[in-house]
């Protein structure tokens, strides 16, 4: 990380990858040099219930034994969209006036779309006024980019991770692994960390080993429950969910279904325009056995249905952060509708 004179006091981080967001603000922390004393200049705001009034105090507070503090904003973009004209102008003057003495950093939850073989960002609209003024000032501040990788590119995300780690695992369990995982950086990573854990200090982590380890065919996977739905078989979509629910927290799990039903729509736009399971894999830039698997439960759906159950999974994922609402009754009330 720069000396805090030079490097930006201003960072937007955007992107799905939880994973990378915590690699970052790791290395933020980092630079504040002594941990207790980098604890103390650390602030985690919720941008849900941040208001300007309070952001403004927070950054123009001075750093307690310490060149520089650390504000970071989570949920940034509900903060962002709220803001109206008058807001955003004392949002982007406040940026302007930040003290080199402040680092600022927003999470923004986004992700890239891919369609017909472009790539943009699926709601950029809501903070592309805070990037244009990231561009009119280079020197103070810096858009990161922390989309996740692409399913192809997992083998080779699982072998650096697992050598950040001190460990090793041989090619054919890093390309196993990503088949059980796609590319939610969050769950290789803990299923790495116990794998290297079972290893041992110098060994490898093989096939066997990851068979032994994971119980990806006993406990379902989004697949299953997707291949349920598109039978319009609730009671097997139902057991396929309690199986997630016992492996990942519900806000995990909300974004894995969530990807998964971006890679459908993705999917049935190829299939949509005639292209066939390796123009899917090829649009996509997914491995043969998910496209596959993406190909034959897109064709299950309507594009019209897909877009309609992506809209549901986002207002889920809304009530849940907004109003408390318990994640597991809303995806069984989804379930039964979609399967009656």
């Amino acid at each position: 990380m720069s000396d805090s004179s030079e490097s930006p006091s201003f960072y937007l981080l955007r992107g799905d990858d939880s994973t990378r967001f915590r690699e970052l603000v790791a290395g933020f922390k980092d630079a504040l040099g002594d941990p207790d004393t980098a604890d103390l200049n650390t602030t985690l705001l919720d941008g849900e219930t941040l208001n300007i009034d309070s952001l403004t105090a927070d950054v123009m507070a001075m750093p307690f034994l310490a060149p520089r503090r650390l504000v970071i904003v989570e949920n940034a973009r509900s903060f962002l969209t709220k803001q109206v004209k008058n807001a955003k102008d004392r949002f982007l003057k406040l940026l302007a006036e930040l003290p080199q003495t402040t680092q600022l950093v927003l999470f923004v939850d986004d992700q890239i779309i891919k369609r017909s073989g472009k790539a943009y960002w699926e709601n950029v609209k809501s903070y592309d006024w805070v990037l244009e003024w990231i561009g009119q000032n280079p020197s103070r501040a810096q858009v990161m980019n922390c989309s996740l990788p692409d399913v192809a590119d997992m083998p080779v995300w699982i072998r650096r991770y697992c050598k950040d780690k001190g460990g090793t695992i041989d090619k054919s369990a890093s390309a196993l692994l990503a088949q059980y995982v796609g590319n939610d950086t969050l769950r290789a990573g803990h299923e790495i960390d116990k794998l290297i854990a079972y290893a041992g200090e110098g060994g490898t982590i093989t096939t066997k080993d990851l068979v032994l380890l994971t119980t990806q065919d006993q406990e379902g996977d989004i697949f299953a429950l997707v291949d349920a739905l598109g039978e319009r078989n609730g009671k097997k979509a139902m057991e396929q969910f309690l199986l997630l629910t016992e492996k990942s927290d519900v806000m995990e799990l909300t974004g894995m279904i969530h990807r998964q039903f971006r890679l459908l729509i993705q999917a049935r736009e190829v299939m949509d325009e005639g292209g066939r399971q390796d123009k899917v894999q090829s649009e996509l830039k997914v491995l043969s056995f998910i496209a596959g698997k993406l190909y034959k439960q897109a064709g299950r759906f309507s594009m019209a249905q897909l877009l309609d159950i992506y809209a549901r999974l986002l207002k889920i994922d809304e009530d849940i952060k907004t109003s408390g609402m318990p994640g597991i009754i809303a995806f069984q009330v989804l379930i039964a509708d979609l399967t009656l």
